[in-house]
């Protein structure tokens, strides 16, 4: 047998091998979404969010600067249309997000915070497939403030959360959360 042809047969049979592995993996596991995802899926799903951004966007920076009123503005918006899955503070601690897979991720975490400027607007705008985040479109200057309000939620003060409580009316959501489970 020629050297092509082995090549071939072991390609052919690590392919194999990893299409069982995959079978007993889900059969073993299922596809509940209430299980937190294994490292390697976290892994590959960041990968694929990163190559699915146009490189252009990535290096888009924020037009707009952290003004109290940018950020004021946006902290509504993210209490009235974000904090549903993602919590006042951006936790992700939500009734809503213990059922979605992936989960959406602490948004003060470096995850999130790592990412450019553009990536975040790029995500708000067009969502990321296979996960419960929408792209929700929208007025680019909407947008770009909610980039501005997601770089400053690591540093959210309790004043801020009471106002974004006065919003959505989530205030306690993660206290409530914590009891159930204990």
């Amino acid at each position: 047998m020629t050297k092509g042809k082995w090549i071939a047969l072991a390609s052919l049979a690590v392919l194999l091998g990893i299409g069982i592995w995959i079978y007993w993996f889900i059969t073993a596991h299922g596809f509940s979404a209430r299980e937190k995802p294994t490292a390697l899926e976290a892994f590959l799903a960041r990968r694929a969010r990163r190559i699915a951004t146009p490189p252009g966007a990535r290096e888009l920076k924020s037009p707009l600067s952290a003004t109290p009123l940018n950020v004021a503005e946006a902290r509504d918006h993210f209490a009235d249309h974000c904090a549903v899955c993602h919590a006042n503070n951006g936790s992700g601690k939500t009734q809503i997000n213990e059922g979605l897979y992936p989960p959406a991720p602490d948004m003060r975490g470096p995850d999130t915070q790592n990412l450019t400027d553009g990536e975040i607007f790029y995500i708000i705008k067009n969502g990321i497939r296979f996960t419960g985040m929408p792209g929700w479109g929208g007025e680019d200057e909407e947008n770009w403030k909610l980039v501005l309000f997601i770089r400053h939620l690591p540093r959210l003060t309790p004043k801020e959360i009471e106002l974004m409580n006065e919003v959505n009316g989530l205030e306690g959501e993660e206290d409530t959360r914590r009891e159930k489970h204990e």
